[in-house]
């Protein structure tokens, strides 16, 4: 007769599962809880501790740590020595383990990481010591030992076994899928308990969410992981997505920056995303107007963008937005009308974030590389200083003005250059190789831009993430009619572009901080 050890802390799936094992004349062997619940349900099973000769102790920290549970799991059949050292000792084997762990994940995610280093001891409690083991050591003997972790293995395993083909294949699959699963439990447990943020050994625990339509192009294959430990809901990944097509690989990375960037600010605020750069953003008093706006940045570069909105889309903003062909929208809610213009657009797709964005305080961002991976501090930050360079001083519309620009530099590709009027882009240059040229483009931008402010009332301002090795920038500034520039300072030639500010009369003030972005 076979045996099969059940130790399950999530009963889903357990009783039907163990009937059908009855059925098809299987011994089994079970641990407390689980042995309880066979019991109720009138399973027939043999408690652990029955076979161990030895009783829970702990409060049942240790139950299967046991040699009469370990030996009959990690014998191997085909070894004559092995077989006799269970004989000798008493030992029967065991051919099938099922065990699900206990839920650690689902703990964390109840009870925030604090601050102060002292876990909760309903965490510790919930680091499973037994189960691990139990899976690890039939994984590892997977060709004599079929091993189970996820319930949802069940039923495929019930029909092989009434077909006769729990095949190697098989019993490689499930090992390797066992030897995931500690390993990611592990790897949530040491995450969760480890203050130190840049270790020797780094895990990083990771939960498929879902595949997605394809990559960054369409003959590359994508899938969308959490980290586990989801402690800010407020996150891009965890929005709900309302109407339209599975997203892909880009639609996420563009939704990531335009999400981010539109949380910079408290006012209404809309962020077209393209490429994952900015084509443009504003914050006003309503909704609609930022976004009108944003897209009258750059409408053209608009057209299959990606939008953000930090305030609930009302029907008057639908109505707009539905006359541009856009890819996604995210936003933290719709009114009903909004929903029904813009579900009437078959391929865009609607997300909805009800929580806004708000960043956790020491974020390791990570980016892999051939064999490798780089991590570093999120930039989450904005202004170390406000240092004037010139003689002349922002007045209070340019420094508002400048306060924009600044946050939205944060968000554009290096080299990034933006050009401001009040609280809206008017010309945005990204990611070229000098910042000569991302001034250039910015500036045939803003040709073509119909803001509606009025030039006297609203003064061009001039935002660079980082300082100006020549004063050609500022320079060129002068020209376009900027009258005010912020920037981080701390070039060899800071000189050179101060005199040339004093020169053109431009305020200009040094952030102490660059926001390189790459």
């Amino acid at each position: 007769m076979a045996t099969v050890l059940l130790s399950a802390s999530d009963k889903t799936g357990i009783i039907d599962f163990a009937k059908e094992l009855k059925i098809l004349g299987w011994n089994i062997i079970s641990s407390g809880g689980t042995a309880k619940t066979l019991a109720e349900n009138s399973i027939e099973c043999q408690e652990i501790s029955d076979v161990t000769g030895f009783p829970e102790i702990l409060n049942g920290r240790v139950k299967t740590l046991n040699p009469k549970i370990h030996g009959g799991i990690l014998a191997i059949r085909n070894r004559e020595d092995h077989l006799k050292q269970l004989r000798e000792y008493g030992i029967k084997v065991i051919d099938m383990v099922v065990v699900n762990l206990y839920p650690f994940e689902t703990t964390i995610n109840k009870i925030h990481k604090p601050e102060n280093k002292n876990i909760d001891q309903s965490i510790i409690e919930n680091i499973d010591i037994g189960g691990v083991a139990l899976l690890r050591a039939a994984a590892k003997n997977y060709q004599d030992v079929v091993v189970i972790c996820d319930s949802n293995d069940y039923t495929s395993v019930i029909k092989n076994l009434k077909n006769n083909s729990i095949t190697q294949e098989l019993k490689l699959a499930l090992a390797a899928k066992a030897f995931r699963h500690t390993s990611y439990y592990d790897s949530l447990i040491s995450t969760y308990l480890t203050y130190e943020k840049f270790p020797t050994q780094a895990t990083i625990p990771l939960k498929k969410i879902s595949s997605l339509r394809y990559g960054e192009n369409p003959h590359q294959e994508a899938v969308l992981y959490s980290n586990g430990i989801e402690q800010n809901k407020s996150a891009v990944i965890f929005a709900k997505q309302l109407h339209g097509k599975e997203l892909s690989y880009n639609n996420y990375l563009d939704l990531e920056v335009a999400w981010h960037l539109v949380h910079e600010f408290d006012n209404p605020a809309c962020a077209i995303i393209k490429h994952n750069n900015p084509c443009g953003a504003a914050e006003s008093t309503d909704i609609k107007d930022a976004y009108l706006k944003a897209l009258s940045c750059d409408s053209v570069s608009a057209f299959g963008g990606v939008m953000a909105f930090n305030k609930s889309i009302e029907e008057d903003t639908a109505t707009e937005i539905s006359k541009l062909f856009v890819e996604c929208i995210i936003a933290p809610n719709y009114s009903k009308a909004a929903l029904d213009i813009l579900m009437n657009k078959k391929n865009i797709r609607l997300l909805i974030q009800e929580m806004p964005y708000k960043e956790e305080k020491n974020i390791v961002e990570y980016r892999m590389m051939s064999y490798g991976m780089l991590a570093q501090d999120r930039d989450n930050q904005i202004l170390i200083e406000s240092k004037p360079m010139t003689k002349r001083q922002p007045t209070k519309l340019e420094s508002e003005a400048l306060d924009f620009a600044w946050k939205i530099s944060k968000h554009v590709k290096s080299n990034a250059v933006i050009l401001v009027r009040g609280r809206q882009t008017v010309g945005i240059g990204a990611g070229q190789m000098s910042r000569i040229d991302s001034l250039k483009i910015a500036i045939e931008k803003m040709k073509k831009v119909k803001c509606g402010l009025d030039e006297n009332l609203f003064p061009l301002v001039l935002a660079s993430d980082a300082f100006f090795p020549f004063p050609d920038v500022v320079e060129e500034s002068a020209k376009i009619g900027v009258t005010a520039i912020v920037q981080p300072g701390g070039s060899v030639k800071d000189d050179e572009s101060i005199k040339v500010a004093d020169d053109k009369n431009i305020a200009m003030i040094a952030t102490g901080m660059r926001h390189f972005k790459h």
